[in-house]
């Protein structure tokens, strides 16, 4: 089968970001967001908020990972206290351009209808400092944007992400081997596997599930009633960002021989892009409908992937 790839905006910040401090030695954000394991599975986090990421994951939990596999090394610096962490960052300009997250996006007053806290996270690229204002290319759609630095500060603070450490950021940036994409695709898959089969030492807070049991559940609420924050997340990020993880991981996998795993999360993905005319119309039972088909989906994408991790 072949797969049509999408091209065009979506939240994919942090993969973005990546591919903006990679330069023209750049993999595609595809298969950087493939190398964050993020495409391997869903979560209803603490039991309320689904995310179509793996069970436990974060951000922050794929990076080291995805770098390895694409050949790439960045030294991180995090903590301490604002004065701190703003005199690392002018330090690390004098260089070159910064990466920076994750960031309380609702501080990020560049961006319209952001006048506060929301507790979403996003990543962003720091080019200067000057004059009180803070310079960045923000992969949200905002090339050169600017923000007074008390804003960027509060959002760097990231006091209502529920994952990291405030004023995170990656300096020095570099190459260590030059790796094809289909090979950092394999070497990426191990990772991925290990995030869909919810082998991971990790402890989300109670009440989160995964997989099956995640998709079913929300169906049933989705069912019982999608309130106005839970279809705000839906449809603003969370399917979005799924199918297009989803649509992009099938694509990778496809390049590497693994049509049929591929064609499983080319169904994941069409099945999570479908609940956003639902979901935005208020025909919450086809919406509901969607999630049930979606679940058994990852049941079978690990039968079909542990096989071929060990051929």
């Amino acid at each position: 089968m072949t797969y049509f790839p999408y091209v065009g905006s979506g939240p994919y910040c942090y993969a973005n970001s990546f591919s903006m401090m990679f330069g023209e030695a750049s993999l595609s954000p595809a298969v950087i967001e493939f190398a964050t394991g993020s495409p391997f599975g869903m979560q209803l986090h603490g039991g309320a908020m689904p995310f179509f990421d793996p069970y436990g994951w974060t951000p922050e939990a794929g990076f080291e990972d995805a770098l390895a596999a694409m050949g790439w090394t960045s030294v991180v610096t995090r903590g301490g206290s604002e004065d701190e962490a703003l005199a690392r960052l002018t330090e690390a300009l004098a260089e070159g351009p910064v990466w920076v997250g994750p960031l309380e996006m609702g501080h990020l007053r560049h961006q319209p209808g952001m006048h506060g806290a929301i507790g979403a996270d996003h990543y962003v690229v720091v080019l200067a400092l000057c004059d009180g204002m803070v310079e960045m290319h923000d992969p949200q759609g905002y090339p050169h944007a600017t923000l007074p630095l008390a804003d960027f500060m509060a959002a760097w603070r990231g006091e209502t992400v529920d994952y990291g450490e405030p004023f995170t950021m990656r300096t020095g940036f570099r190459r260590i081997e030059a790796v094809a994409e289909e090979d950092a695709i394999r070497r990426a898959l191990p990772a991925g596997i290990r995030w869909l089969a919810m082998d991971r030492n990790l402890q989300p807070p109670a009440g989160t599930l995964g997989n099956e049991a995640a998709a079913l559940a929300l169906a049933e609420r989705v069912t019982a009633g999608c309130d106005d924050e839970l279809r705000g997340h839906f449809i603003h990020f969370a399917v979005r960002v799924g199918a297009r993880r989803a649509a992009d991981a099938a694509r990778c996998l496809a390049r590497i021989g693994l049509d049929e795993a591929a064609g499983i999360m080319g169904r994941q993905a069409r099945s999570i892009g479908a609940l956003q005319y639902p979901l935005v119309t208020r025909e919450d039972a086809a919406a509901a409908a969607h999630l049930r088909a979606l679940a058994p989906t990852y049941r079978e994408l690990l039968a079909v992937l542990e096989p071929a991790a060990v051929s």
